[in-house]
């Protein structure tokens, strides 16, 4: 990404603002039980006033922007950061401001560098490979060492398999898991982020900033 858009997105949103960047299938329907816990989540996020970073599309994206604008204050922030797709995916109409990118990585790029939290919510190949980038990041220290929480059942025997061979055959470090959290349902998801809120809030100056940390081409 060229400087002067970097400089441009801090103009717009500064790199002060906690977010949380919620991830998942832009396939599930409005009745999908899914759909409906994504909308909670989201809804209690708006009502702690943090801001939310979402693809900006269908399913999971539209179920947290829908659900942030229903709990939110007014003086938290909605959004979607969007991909132009062959097929191109209808844009959720709950956004407070979007951006849309033509390179994938960019787009992703994007999402680490504005975000303190990742919500990752069942989802397929697109939603996995936004966990393992995050992850990545988190591991090599190119992003602050932020909480990347796994909402549903989808991704324990992931996880597993992760440790019993990533782990058991050392090419990752114990450590490495330390990001990772499995929350059970959406209250231990929230217990998480807020917990992070308050480190940030506590920081002042010293508080890790991934916009600042984060070196985007």
């Amino acid at each position: 990404m060229k400087q002067e858009k970097v400089k441009l997105l801090k103009k717009q949103i500064g790199a002060s603002y906690f977010r949380v960047a919620i991830f998942g299938s832009a396939r599930i329907k409005r009745d999908d039980k899914n759909y409906r816990l994504i909308y909670q989540l989201a809804k209690m996020i708006g009502k702690k006033n943090l801001d939310i970073v979402t693809g900006g599309g269908p399913g999971t994206m539209e179920a947290a922007n829908a659900g942030h604008r229903d709990g939110n204050k007014g003086l938290a922030r909605s959004y979607g950061l969007l991909i132009k797709l062959p097929k191109a995916q209808k844009t959720n109409k709950h956004l407070d401001l979007k951006k849309e990118f033509s390179i994938f990585s960019d787009r992703l790029d994007q999402f680490m560098a504005l975000s303190n939290v990742v919500v990752v919510a069942p989802g397929g190949i697109g939603t996995t490979l936004e966990l393992f980038y995050a992850w990545q990041l988190v591991q090599v220290e190119q992003i602050c060492d932020m909480p990347i929480i796994l909402l549903g059942k989808q991704w324990i025997p992931l996880i597993n398999w992760v440790k019993n061979n990533l782990l058991k055959q050392k090419y990752i470090d114990k450590k490495d898991l330390d990001s990772i959290f499995i929350a059970k349902d959406i209250n231990e998801a929230m217990d998480i982020i807020n917990k992070t809120y308050e480190q940030f809030e506590k920081g002042g100056k010293n508080v890790c900033i991934n916009l600042k940390k984060y070196r985007l081409k």
